[in-house]
């Protein structure tokens, strides 16, 4: 699990556990990581469990990446399932985020699952077995106000998921795209310093445990793992030419698409005025401050 020392990492990596798995944790916080390695510990299944810690950046050198990786699959063999969790956010207008973030975004969400994934992709396709996870966001389905740096690296992660399946389907290996919304993480929190109150929505109004939803759908086999009522709707309306998992879904995507694009062009009528109505308020109150 990369970004595994806190957030949806970490969760994710206490219900493997709590299932009897194996668990390798990367991230860069070396005091971070032994912090979550002794609670994930707690809710061993049996004595042969065991919570490896990887301190490496999986965003600057693929070279140590993959040697890291390899050293994990020495230790613990090889990997079943690799989640990548790894990222950050940063908010604001498009003109007032600095280059560089841009730069450090696309790294960290795109680059960081990139490396990993092609550290054990090889070894997955000589067993003939594996799942590769990428946590997107209802960011990287949906353009949003503030999200100019963020929500690219996230839909990248989408196109690199489909051409990726597309590759590694025939030797039993899949892949999973998970897209949860606003989440009560530490990451989460950061990013609400920085985030423009009141000039957009948020889709996910409730903070919950995105693990709870998400990781059934992950273990059933599903490409897009959505949570709740607005990411059902978002993954159909999205759904393109992902792949399916099933006939039913297929089906639903079908049925559902048309009921969905006019529900969601209410949304984004919505999400127009908001960011209208907040321009003409912001502009009143310059030209107020003018004045005086």
């Amino acid at each position: 699990v990369t970004g595994g020392s806190s957030g949806i990492g970490k969760c994710i990596a206490i219900e493997c556990y709590k299932q009897g798995a194996f668990i390798t944790l990367i991230a860069r916080d070396e005091n971070k990581l032994l912090q979550t390695k002794k609670e994930i510990e707690k809710y061993s299944v049996n004595d042969k469990q065991v919570v490896l810690c990887i301190s490496v950046d999986v965003s600057k050198d693929y070279e140590q990446v993959e040697n890291v990786l390899k050293q994990a699959q020495e230790k613990l063999g090889p990997v079943d399932m690799l989640v990548n969790c790894a990222g950050t956010s940063v908010t604001g207008k498009f003109e007032d985020i600095e280059v560089n973030s841009f730069e450090r975004l696309m790294a960290v969400n795109y680059l960081g699952s990139v490396y990993p994934s092609r550290a054990v992709i090889a070894t997955m396709k000589e067993r003939r077995m594996g799942r590769i996870v990428f946590v997107s966001s209802q960011a990287g389905q949906l353009g949003l106000f503030g999200y100019t740096a963020y929500s690219p690296t996230k839909f990248a992660l989408r196109g690199l998921a489909e051409a990726l399946q597309m590759e590694v389907k025939p030797y039993n290996i899949y892949i999973t795209v998970a897209y949860p919304p606003d989440t009560d993480t530490p990451g989460f929190a950061e990013e609400s310093k920085t985030k423009i109150h009141h000039d957009f929505p948020q889709l996910g109004k409730l903070l919950f445990s995105f693990l709870n939803c998400c990781f059934p759908s992950i273990q059933q086999g599903n490409f897009n793992s959505s949570v709740g009522s607005d990411g059902y709707m978002l993954s159909i309306l999205t759904s393109g030419m992902s792949p399916v998992t099933s006939i039913t879904e297929g089906l639903q995507q079908v049925v559902c698409m048309g009921i969905f694009r006019i529900i969601g062009l209410f949304y984004l009528g919505s999400f127009d005025s908001i960011v209208r109505r907040c321009m003409m308020q912001r502009e009143k109150s310059e030209s107020a401050d003018k004045t005086e």
